[in-house]
């Protein structure tokens, strides 16, 4: 039961670490999500902030830390001019304190 219970944590522990070291891809089909960026904060699933250091990036934060290797990146991202194509729509904001999901 003990070691069930274990792997349980672990499991759970990986699915919810997603996200925010972000990589830059420039094919859709290696993408974990296909963003739009939107002009409205109304609009967004998910408000970002860009941020220089990978500390401040947590997960489902909007904190986002780009990072220059694709195997270091939590989402690889693919950036859309269609919103219908896309399956996160972001807005990108110059104030960490707005950051976050909708």
């Amino acid at each position: 039961m003990k070691t069930y219970c274990t792997i349980l944590l672990l499991l759970l522990g990986a699915f919810t670490v997603n996200a925010q070291k972000v990589y830059k891809t420039s094919f859709k089909s290696e993408a974990d999500k296909i963003i739009f960026v939107t002009e409205f904060k109304s609009e967004a699933d998910m408000i970002v902030f860009d941020t220089k250091f990978k500390s401040e990036a947590k997960p489902y934060s909007g904190i986002w830390f780009w990072t220059t290797f694709k195997s270091e990146a939590d989402w690889k991202v693919y950036f859309t001019k269609f919103k219908s194509e896309a399956n996160l729509k972001v807005y990108f904001t110059k104030f960490k304190s707005e950051a976050g999901m909708k």
